[in-house]
């Protein structure tokens, strides 16, 4: 199947956060041989409004028909491009901690279209490899790694004061975006891409709402 001519410029960060949850519900469509689907039941997939989910895919060009629905593998094909999934990107895991090694071992990145090229370190699990058979290499020999492997995007899973001088590292060797498991706000070049993902911070949000249900309770 060939990508569509529209290259997905411009479309608005909150449609972007939202596409792979419709991919997943589409591909799940898929496997089980569903050819057809309706903004409805993509709606109650996803937990968003039927109007929500067709200004989304508005975004995307023209994939519904009025009475027969969307074509699910079509739809699905124009989410694959729109997030940049037609090709696989080469991930790099610094920081083979506790966390490090669970992301290093997670078997999904293959069918959402990403590869594990490359773990590095700087403790005792240099030189090991994961259960998937994975080398740990230096961290010290980063850009040679990146520049062997043709890393294209980094997770960070370092403890803070690392964070920053390791993901300068990454930027200078070529990588424009990286998903951050540090509990810092990485300071980087416009045009960088960062994603954090603060678990301590999430949690505090819930503990807030468990203690103003309990306030109301």
């Amino acid at each position: 199947m060939d990508k569509p001519l529209n290259k997905f410029e411009g479309i608005p960060a909150s449609t972007v956060e939202r596409l792979p949850q419709y991919l997943r519900v589409l591909r799940a469509m898929q496997a089980g041989g569903v050819t057809t689907t309706s903004s409805s039941a993509l709606a109650e997939a996803c937990g968003i409004t039927s109007a929500g989910v067709r200004k989304d895919l508005s975004h995307l060009g023209s994939f519904g028909t009025r009475g027969v629905g969307y074509d699910v593998g079509a739809l699905a094909w124009a989410i694959t491009c729109a997030l940049g999934l037609e090709a696989v990107h080469r991930l790099a895991i610094i920081g083979i901690g506790n966390l490090g090694h669970a992301l290093a071992n997670y078997s999904g990145y293959s069918k959402r279209g990403f590869e594990v090229a490359a773990l590095l370190d700087v403790g005792h699990m240099v030189g090991t490899r994961t259960d998937s058979g994975m080398l740990i290499e230096h961290i010290s020999h980063l850009e040679r790694v990146f520049a062997r492997e043709a890393v294209t995007m980094v997770i960070l899973a370092l403890p803070g004061p690392e964070a920053q001088a390791v993901a300068e590292r990454a930027v200078a060797a070529g990588v424009h975006e990286i998903l951050s498991f540090a509990p810092v706000v990485l300071q980087l070049p416009e045009g960088v891409v960062v994603r954090s993902v603060d678990v301590a911070g999430e949690l505090q949000i819930l503990a807030h709402h468990a203690a103003t249900r309990e306030g109301t309770s």
